[in-house]
């Protein structure tokens, strides 16, 4: 499943912290972690979805990761809930949790199917779908300014950069899906021992 960045902002490059050294770096053998690609991903996400989070939670009280699942909804219609969690890049505890968060600020409905109860069947209200249309063209709006930096062919050229990395993402985690799954639990409590 791809990595939920929602939690990037926390401790990586906060509005008006530390920046990424600029100037000269190499992707292509890292000597230090400003050269490694995720973490400038991870660091440029945090910088640049900051005035996003402050839209979601400061005007329309939901989080980022809640503003995830309602645009996804409002896109593609109900759906279960595993596979929203799986549309939206998250792990089924987190989109529960956001889920029941949603349901309990009424933006949506949910909805056992009786062959399953395991499985609940989610969609907007018609709150969540005022609420969409309230804060797309904020979102719209901000991915425009984001790439006002860019000229058209460096556009075209960044899409399909984001395209290749997404398919070379796909086949590493097809790789690497024998490893053990990961226990976030486990590295709180376990120490490194160096051996």
């Amino acid at each position: 499943m791809p990595t939920d960045f929602d939690d990037a902002r926390d401790g990586l490059a906060p509005p008006g912290g530390p920046a990424l050294r600029l100037g000269r770096r190499s992707l292509e053998s890292p000597q230090s972690l400003d050269e490694v690609l995720l973490y400038r991903l991870g660091t440029y996400l945090a910088l640049a979805a900051a005035p996003i989070i402050r839209i979601c939670e400061g005007e329309f009280g939901i989080s980022r990761r809640e503003w995830r699942l309602v645009a996804v909804l409002a896109e593609r219609g109900g759906m279960l809930s595993s596979e929203l969690a799986l549309a939206c890049g998250l792990d089924r505890a987190r989109t529960s949790r956001a889920i029941s968060s949603l349901a309990q600020k009424k933006l949506l409905h949910r909805q056992a199917p009786k062959a399953d109860a395991r499985q609940v069947r989610v969609s907007l209200s018609t709150t969540g779908l005022k609420l969409h249309r309230q804060l797309w063209p904020k979102v719209r709006h901000h991915h425009q300014l984001l790439l006002e930096g860019l000229q058209k062919a460096q556009r075209v050229h960044l899409e399909n950069l984001l395209d290749g990395l997404y398919r070379q993402a796909q086949t590493l985690g097809e790789h690497y899906a024998d490893l053990p799954k990961a226990n976030r639990h486990r590295g709180r409590r376990v120490p490194f021992d160096g051996d």
